[in-house]
């Protein structure tokens, strides 16, 4: 199974309307996506939690309205110019349910890959509201299906893992796992020794939380990076064994796509879904 990442968003800037739509006309098996609260609480589909990176806003994405954040533009950073059939450049910001109608126009079956962003200020609220809005849209708990959209859920928050855990069968739920980087945090993100070095311990211990629910069994899917499935080769085969699923990102070389199939990887996301599609096509031509 091959997911979009935010969408194809090689080619159009992510999370967008358009690439979504590119998404679909790869014809990836289902696409992914991040979201956040907004202060009036409607769930939008963002990876950050600051809007400085990826629209002509800045600060928080909770501190600002639907209606605020309708007013940006989070396109025209991508430098790609948007086909007419993909919709003004004032309709490139897309809500949870607005992401649902674009897959339920899909013509097929689709995967949603949801994915609940962690430190949020609304906490947990997050999860029951992204769930009361699956709900209000007809989302079947015990199938986790809405119409042709067969949706899953995934956090590198163990405490948004069990969390969901109470309302969602563990088969549609992902733990995402991810080595910590300490370097990048003291540097890249601008912190010092004394803070980075705090920081991450926290990862570290969340990391490791991730990893328990996983030899646990307690959820269905695992969702490790590729840099991960490089550099814990034990920990794939043992998860993989146990009868865990895998959604490992973002897959998007012809080594890590092959490295991947050759592991027995049942699911991958990249940003570039047309092109691993064909290399698995070319593969396997039976597989597809």
């Amino acid at each position: 199974m091959v997911f979009a990442h935010r969408g194809s968003s090689a080619a159009f800037a992510e999370h967008t309307r358009a690439a979504y739509l590119q998404a679909l006309a790869d014809g990836a098996d289902g696409v992914e996506c991040d979201v956040h609260l907004t202060r009036d609480q409607h769930v939008v589909l963002l990876h950050d939690a600051n809007l400085d990176r990826t629209s002509d806003g800045t600060g928080p994405v909770a501190e600002r309205t639907l209606r605020e954040l309708r007013h940006l533009d989070v396109s025209s950073w991508k430098g790609v110019r948007i086909p007419e059939a993909y919709g003004a450049r004032s309709e490139q910001l897309l809500t949870l349910p607005e992401l649902l109608d674009i897959l339920r126009g899909a013509g097929r079956p689709v995967k949603l890959a949801i994915e609940l962003k962690h430190p949020s200020p609304y906490q947990l609220k997050l999860e029951d509201r992204v769930l009361e809005v699956l709900r209000s849209e007809g989302w079947d708990p015990k199938s986790s299906s809405v119409d042709n959209v067969a949706v899953t859920f995934m956090s590198f928050s163990p405490d948004s893992v069990r969390h969901l855990l109470s309302s969602v069968p563990p088969e549609y739920i992902c733990q995402l796992v991810d080595d910590v980087d300490i370097r990048a945090i003291r540097g890249g993100l601008g912190f010092g020794m004394i803070t980075g070095g705090a920081i991450a311990n926290l990862m570290r211990a969340t990391q490791a939380e991730g990893e328990r629910i996983l030899d646990n069994g307690e959820v269905g899917l695992a969702g490790p990076g590729i840099e991960y499935v490089r550099r814990h080769p034990a920990a794939v085969q043992r998860w993989l064994a146990s009868g865990r699923r895998f959604r490992v990102w973002t897959v998007d070389s012809e080594q890590d796509v092959a490295l991947c199939a050759g592991l027995g990887i049942q699911e991958v996301t990249t940003n570039v879904p047309a092109r691993v599609l064909n290399q698995l096509q070319v593969a396997s031509p039976q597989g597809r």
